[in-house]
This record gives C-alpha cells, structure tokens and sequence, in this order.
C-alpha cells in the first residue's frame, strides 16, 4: 500500500463512481414512467396526438365559442418585454388560471365537473417588445356544450404569454400568463361566462402532472458535493500522523509488531509504507510554489466549460442565454480569460527573473498565439467523415482565436512595460500603497483608450438599415422593426470584415428571436472587452504577486476590486436584465459583462486564496489536475466529442436525465484524464 497517495486513488475512482450513479440511479425520470404519466387521454390521443420533446408541455385548447374562430399566439415571457401600467392601453380580459390537477379525468369532461375557484391574474399588462408567434388555430364551437379542440405543444422553460385572438375580427379575446411543467398534460377552457354579464373566461386546468425534470441535477449536485467534502475530509484525516500510523498498524499487522518491536516505536528509515510519501512532505521545496488558487480556478472553469459544452443535461440553464441575462454557460469563458490574464502576469514575471530577454520571450508570446489561433480554427470547422470543406465556408472567430488574441495583446502589453517586482512592504502603513495600479499607469492608459473605440464603435458607428446604438438581437425583437440587426455594430462589423459566412450560423439569439442572419459570439468588436477581461486578470496576478505573504493585503484588494467592479455593474445595468444603459450580454460581450464577471472572478478568488493556498484546507482536488493541462482538455473534449465513452447512444432521447449522466460521465472521464497525465508528469504547453 502507498499510504495517503494510495487512499487518495481509491477515493477519487469513489467520486468518480458515484457521481456517475448518482445521476444514474438516484433521479427518477425514465422514459417508460414519463409516458405513462404525460399521454394523453386515450380518445384524444389518436386524433390529437403530438410528439413532446424536453421542456414541452401539451396544450389541449377548447373553444366552446358559437361562431368565433380563435387564434392562439405564445410568446415566452424570457422574450424582452416592459412594464405598462395604465397608459392608454385597454388591459386585459380577465384570466382565471386554475392549478387544481385533474388526474384521471378525460378534459372532455371537464365542462361537466365544478370549476375550481379562479385565481385572478396580474393586474399588470406586459407588453412583450417581441412579436407573437402563432401556435394554433382553433376553429369554432359545432353545437352548444361541445367543444372544438385543437392541440399545441408549448414552452416549459420559463413563463408563456398566450395570447387568443378572434381570428376574423383580429380582436384580442383574452391573454394570460403561465409556466407549464414538462411533460405536462393542460387544457385552456375559452368559454362565455354565466354571470349575466357578456365576458369570455379564459381558464387553465392541469390534466396530467407535470414531471420534476430539475429533480436529477439536484440530486446528483448535492451527492458531487457530499463526495467532495467526505473525501477532502479523508484526506484531512490521512495527513494527522497519528490518524495515518493508526491507518496503517491497522491495514499491516507485520508492520504493526515490528514498530511495536522497536526501540523507538518509528522506522528507522523509509519503510515500505508511506515512506516516499513522508520524505516528499518533508523535503523542502527548491522553488516558489505555484498558487494553486489559479490553477484551481482555471480548473473550475474549464470543467464547467467541457459540462455545458457537452450539452448540460440539456437543461435551459447549462445553454448560453438566448441574449440578455446570464445563465451558467455564460460564466465559464469569461473566467477562463480572467485566469488567463493572472497566469500571464505569473509566468512572464518568472520567465524575466530567470534571466530570458525580452525579444526572446516575445517571439515565445507571438508562436504561441499563432498556435491558439491555427488549433481554434481547425477546432470550429470540424469536417471528420462529412467530405471536404470548402474555404468559403470556413468559421473564422472561436474561442481559442479570441484566447490567442487576448493573450497576444495582454502579453505584449505587459512585456513593453515590463517593471522589476517591488520588495515587500516594511512598514504596515506602506502596505495600503496602490503600487499594484500605479506601476501599470501605461497599460491603464492603454486599456481605457481600447475600452473608448469598443464605447465609440457600438454606440456611434451607422449600421444600414439598423439604429445608431442599437444593441438588441433583432429577429422578432423589438416588435419585428430590426430583423437584420443583430447585434447592432459588432455583428455589423465581422459581417462586413469576415463576411456573412465566416462567422458563426446558429447564433444562441435564433432560438428565442428567431434571428436569421449569421452573428458571432466571439467577434471582432467583442475581442476588446475580452482584452480588458484578461488585464482585470493581470491585476489579479499583481496582488497576488506585489503582496507576497501579505494576506490581508491581498483580501483586503480582492475584496475592494470586486465591490468596484459590482457597482460599476449596477450603474450600468439597474439592477435590471433589460432596461440598463449597458445590459449583460454575452453575446456582445458588453462591457457590464466583464464588470459582472470579474467582480464574480475576484470574489471566486477572494475564497480560493485563503482556503486552498494559505490554511491549506483544500488542495483543489479534483480541478486543479485539469487546470494544470487545459490546453490539452479544452482541445481534446472538442475533437473527441462524439467518441465513446464521451457520447454513446441514449435509449430516451428526450430525458433530462440520460442527458445529464452521459454528461456527468465525460467530464468525469476529462477529469481522469488529467488526474493521470498530472501524475505521469505529461503537460501539454504551447
């Protein structure tokens, strides 16, 4: 046995396992159960039947109106819309929505059992700024009592606006707001009222329950969560002496009348338990130490960056938002610049102690950047078994070309300005010194006039057809005014630079918008603010560097720096996810963007830095193994995707649940993949 390294193999393939299972055999949710719970009633299914996929629900309408055809338009309340509250506009009909189940009940009968008691709606009227989609026409009511029925399949992933229309006069009849469950069964009851007065009730009744399709990754967070802590736990344990000589007289009863035997009741020299271990514990080390909070948080990134991109579980939130708003999938990049920008500053620093020139390192920093850009592009225009693939189709921005920008520029930046790293304060009043920002006046200055062109260009350049400053997904946004001007001045800018199909084709915006023309994520425009996102970074390296063995120094700068750039967040956006002057958008990747998310990065590290590298009560395990060789994961989860075990065929293609062990299972393998590779010494470096 090898003692702690040896235990700590066993409990990391333990954390392995059960995750895996906990996402296997924990979460309900298998297909044969959700078909029974969500199909429809028997007589409706044969002639209304509709093939539900994740995060839908059914929505059986019955128009028991004599003489008025309906048409039913659905918006998702995700869809930008404002707040109107008495403006000349008529409000509503009333909207009584029901939450009563009616589990076993044809809806056929529904017209026959008592009403539940109606839950009034929201008195305020949401005017959505994006067009209604048409989801189904209703045709009118044949004989008293007797419905006509059609059917639709609606969003489940946020809130819905339905909105019923007569569909001659093209009257608004009545809208109502609701979040339907997935895989669930509804019925929207459109019905004269029997009160005397000549109204149209518009009422909602849940027919079959919808499923808990969140309940997986609930289930297998908290058992990850749980392994993590009862594993760092162990291994808390394993490094007390006595824990470990009672571990190891246990395991080892020969061991154990040996040391017993003794004269000093200790090996005299290495043994053959733990004694490597114990000699590499002891010795002391020949060089500065790595922070292993930056590695650590680059791991945390990275994961979550291999998590989403292999699909999340297919949940809404794993998935980049459609444009405003920040969902997990928004954060990881970002943060990966952010930490990108803190190794540059670390490494370039040691490289210059060591004696290396400086023409020399920026032929190092130019090679490297030349091969993030050359990998990325050979990365985002896969063509493996689809033929050859035309030059003028060929995607030119990604994510490696924007890392290899940025890193070029930072990297140049600081090298021109290149300044020996100042000694340790003496005195604790010198110590509250802003050194950090003053030694880097030039690259401030520098940054500040980028962020001016980025501020200059998207707010004041003219885009044909589009407004100056518009800053909105286009599509059927904005009431439909704007369906080619997508991302106003950025996407204008790579389409007119890269062209129209250079750049990305399935924008995040043409789900929810429906958008139509190519836009890129990873743009020109938008490659500026990632520049600043990677200097925030640098600023992080130079705390963490200019205030050497001065925690609360570098605490007191972290936690400074991530109030600042909150409050900076605030003013700019309102605290609001659309009516800010500079909304959160990752899309554009907007300047409230890398305010937010380097404030979150600062806080991220505000935590890391004292629990992982000063009391040392968590080694960073299991991210800090990818975070040391993230070139080779980033690029080898890209290439490798559809590749067993990575991918295999699902047998429900609809659950959440497949989705998200098949998911869980890739990472973890990327996770086992650099754990061997850190133990075998091999490190991908370009």
């Amino acid at each position: 046995m090898n003692g702690p390294r040896g235990a700590g193999r066993a409990l990391a393939a333990l954390l392995l396992a059960a995750s895996v299972l906990s996402a296997a055999l924990l979460a309900p949710g298998g297909s044969p159960e959700r078909d029974a719970e969500t199909a429809p009633p028997r007589d409706l299914d044969k002639k209304k039947h509709v093939d539900l996929k994740m995060d839908q629900a059914l929505l059986l309408i019955h128009n028991e109106l004599r003489g008025i055809n309906l048409t039913v338009f659905w918006n998702s309340e995700h869809c930008y819309h404002g707040e109107h509250r008495g403006r000349g506009r008529e409000k509503p009909k009333r909207t009584a929505l029901s939450a009563e189940p009616n589990t076993g009940l044809d809806p056929m009968t529904l017209r026959s059992r008592p009403e539940p008691k109606p839950r009034v709606g929201r008195l305020t009227d949401y005017t959505t700024q994006c067009l209604f989609q048409v989801l189904v026409n209703v045709s009118c009511s044949g004989k008293p009592g007797k419905p006509s029925i059609a059917t639709g399949a609606v969003s489940t992933q946020h809130g819905s606006l339905l909105q019923l229309n007569d569909t001659l006069d093209e009257k608004e009849v009545c809208r109502l707001e609701y979040k339907f469950g997935e895989f669930g069964n509804y019925s929207l009851l459109v019905k004269h009222t029997h009160n005397g007065v000549n109204e149209i009730a518009c009422d909602i009744v849940v027919n079959k329950n919808p499923i808990d399709s969140n309940l997986p990754v609930c289930i297998a967070f908290l058992v990850g969560v749980a392994l993590i802590i009862a594993v760092s736990f162990l291994r808390l344990l394993l490094s007390l002496d006595d824990f470990h000589n009672w571990i190891s007289k246990a395991i080892n009863s020969r061991e154990t009348d040996r040391l017993i035997n003794s004269e000093l009741g200790s090996p005299s020299r290495a043994g053959s338990i733990g004694g490597d271990a114990q000699l590499e514990a002891w010795c002391p080390p020949t060089a500065t130490p790595r922070l292993r909070c930056v590695d650590t948080f680059r791991g945390i990134a990275l994961i979550l960056m291999v998590f989403v991109n292999y699909g999340g579980g297919k949940y809404w939130y794993f998935k980049h938002s459609s444009w405003n708003g920040l969902t997990v999938a928004d954060l990881v990049f970002p943060w990966f610049v952010f930490i990108m920008g803190s190794s540059i500053f670390l490494s370039m620093t040691a490289i210059l102690q060591r004696g290396c020139s400086k023409f020399r390192l920026l032929r190092k920093i130019a090679w490297r950047s030349f091969l993030l850009i050359c990998i990325g592009v050979v990365i985002v225009n896969p063509n493996y078994c689809l033929g050859p693939l035309s030059w003028d189709k060929v995607r030119i921005p990604g994510v490696l070309q924007r890392l290899g920008v940025t890193y070029f520029v930072v990297a140049v930046l600081e090298l021109i300005f290149a300044k020996p790293v100042p000694e340790s304060c003496a005195s604790e009043r010198s110590c509250f010194s802003l050194r950090d920002i003053i030694f880097s006046w030039p690259q401030w200055l520098f940054i500040l006039m980028l962020e001016s062109i980025w501020l200059g260009l998207t707010f004041f350049l003219p885009v044909p057809g589009c407004p100056t400053g518009y800053l909105g997904p286009g599509g059927i946004g904005d009431l439909g005014k704007y369906p080619n001007c997508t991302g106003g001045a950025a996407g204008y800018i790579d389409r007119l630079l890269l062209g129209d199909d250079h750049i990305y084709q399935h924008p995040s915006s043409a789900v929810l918008y429906h958008t139509e023309v190519a836009y890129d994520p990873e743009g020109i425009l938008g490659t500026i603010n990632s520049i600043v996102m990677a200097f925030l970074g640098i600023q992080a390296g130079k705390i963490l560097l200019y205030y050497k063995d001065q925690t609360k120094d570098i605490l007191i700068r972290f936690t400074a720096w991530c109030c600042f750039l909150g409050l900076i967040s605030v003013a700019l956006t309102k605290i609001s996810e659309n009516e800010g002057f500079i909304p959160i958008n990752k899309n554009l990747w907007s300047i409230s963007y890398v305010t937010t998310l380097s404030s979150f990065a600062f806080f991220i590290l505000l935590i890391l830095y004292p629990i992982v590298d000063v009391k040392g009560l968590w080694t960073g395990t299991p991210f800090f193994y990818p975070g040391m060789n993230s070139i080779l994961v980033y690029v080898g989860h890209e290439v490798f995707e559809n590749y067993f075990p990575f991918q295999w065929k699902l047998q429900d293609n609809q659950s959440h649940k497949e989705h998200l062990t098949q998911n869980i299972v890739a990472t973890a393998v990327w996770v086992l993949i650099a754990y061997i590779l850190y133990k075998k010494k091999v490190f991908w470096k370009i």
